[in-house]
């Protein structure tokens, strides 16, 4: 099993392994075929720079940075000084280099990581299928491993997932607006973290929608997804270390299970039945209010709104350049009136306040985090009633957490050979801390689990 970043870390730490050797591993990744079209634009010169300036402080007897120098990839919507952000749209293709980092890239750059290039998405970060007409679309690495078929990456951070499957990145910098970072992991086998959107910049992002939008991070384990979330709120966490009998689960007997894939179902089941086994306290909860989120994405709602007040300028001069799929959703924003969009938000406020109360008491709700597992890229690509229909049943389950302003984490739950199913903990805003220590716990007991096998 591929080491994390925090083993990573370690061997650094210990002198067994350099940044530099390191990170041309990771370039090799890069370079290789499973990597095609997930790359954008490369930074290699200031990757190695970064990895030569972390070595340079471990030879002088200095601590490392807390990123060591390792690989981290970039979605291009965030701004890299020098570099131009084009949200893997052709509409922007001319866009001129940003003149500064985004804050979270400032971040990243402060605590040592080797920035190694500006990665894929779904254009404008619209669609959890991760399919892009502009540029091609990354293959689904895992996935291809098991079954050699060609399946979709998942969205919209389809290059920075892969990035991280492939060894390409440690860690991958992404948004996720309704689950754009817990999708691609989950079909992907990966850790995807989406933490309360307050707490982390998104100045210098193309933004999707402002109320929902939320930078972080994909990785390959629990204790990453800590340590990036650190590195890009510019706070410590405090993580409670508690056994799985002590944390709070529940499950929410409608909506989040509803038709689910069978594979999917029976990864779910099972993951209850081992985090029950080891110990953990998983009750049934009902969420009176979870069938009204319906309600808030009428006509494409907050998202659609949002996206259409930030896209109608750009569509009038340059929509023949868009995705025709992306143009047709940002269009639906059209007609939501200034009135009908103050509606959204007052529904919005009232609905988050009926969940939290219905959530008290709980340390983490328990979901698949997407109902199906990643299907083949070609009959995408050639049916748009298909497309839809898939995607929206990729962001079902996901988009929940969003309009709640909470946060959520994916963690991979599928056993070896499997195709990749992600295991959703979630909650309300601002228990980022109690997730992640919950999640930790849960992924060390599905890995026993899988073991034991």
């Amino acid at each position: 099993m591929p080491i994390d970043l925090i083993e990573a870390l370690t061997l650094l730490r210990t002198g067994r392994r350099d940044a530099r050797t390191l990170l041309e591993e990771s370039l090799a990744q890069a370079d290789s075929p499973a990597c095609a079209h997930v790359f954008l634009r490369r930074f290699d010169d200031e990757a190695r720079a970064a990895a030569q300036a972390s070595d340079a402080l471990a030879t002088r007897g200095e601590t490392r940075p807390p990123l060591g120098g390792l690989a981290v990839s970039v979605k291009d919507l965030f701004d890299v000084a020098g570099q131009p952000t084009t949200a893997a749209s052709a509409a922007m293709a001319d866009a001129p280099p940003a003149t500064r980092d985004a804050p979270t890239v400032a971040r990243l750059r402060a605590a040592g990581a080797a920035l190694i290039g500006h990665t894929h998405l779904s254009e404008f970060a619209f669609s959890g299928v991760g399919i892009n007409p502009h540029h091609g679309t990354p293959r689904n690495p895992v996935t291809r491993a098991i079954d050699g078929r060609d399946r979709i990456p998942g969205g919209s951070t389809s290059g920075g997932a892969v990035s991280v499957a492939t060894g390409a990145a440690w860690a991958a910098l992404g948004s996720d607006t309704g689950g754009s970072l817990r999708i691609p992991a989950a079909l992907q086998g990966l850790v995807g973290f989406k933490s309360t959107a307050r707490l982390v910049p998104l100045d210098g992002a193309i933004p999707l929608s402002r109320s929902l939008d939320t930078a972080g991070a994909i990785t390959r384990s629990v204790r990453d997804a800590a340590l990036m979330h650190e590195v890009l709120s510019g706070a410590p966490l405090a993580l409670a270390h508690r056994p799985l009998g002590d944390w709070r689960f529940a499950v929410t007997p409608t909506f989040m299970q509803d038709e689910l894939e069978p594979a999917v179902a029976t990864a779910f089941e099972r993951a209850l039945a081992a985090l029950r086994a080891a110990g953990a306290s998983i009750e049934e909860r009902a969420l009176p209010a979870l069938p009204r989120v319906a309600e808030l994405q009428t006509q494409g709602g907050i998202t659609a709104a949002e996206a259409w007040a930030w896209h109608h300028a750009r569509l009038a001069e340059r929509g023949d350049r868009y995705d025709p799929r992306v143009a047709l959703r940002i269009r639906r924003g059209e007609a939501i009136t200034p009135a009908a969009y103050q509606a959204l938000l007052d529904a919005r406020a009232r609905w988050i306040h009926d969940m939290t109360a219905s959530m008290q008491g709980i340390d983490a709700f328990l979901s698949p985090t997407v109902p199906l597992q990643a299907p083949e890229i070609a009959p995408l690509l050639h049916s748009d009633d298909l497309f839809f229909a898939t995607n929206a049943r990729l962001l079902r389950n996901t988009a929940v957490v969003n309009l709640l302003d909470g946060c959520a984490i994916s963690i991979p739950c599928e056993h070896p050979g499997e195709l990749p199913v992600g295991l959703m903990l979630w909650a309300p805003a601002m228990q980022d801390a109690t997730l992640l220590a919950a999640a930790g716990a849960a992924e060390a007991a599905l890995a026993r689990s899988a073991g034991a096998r």
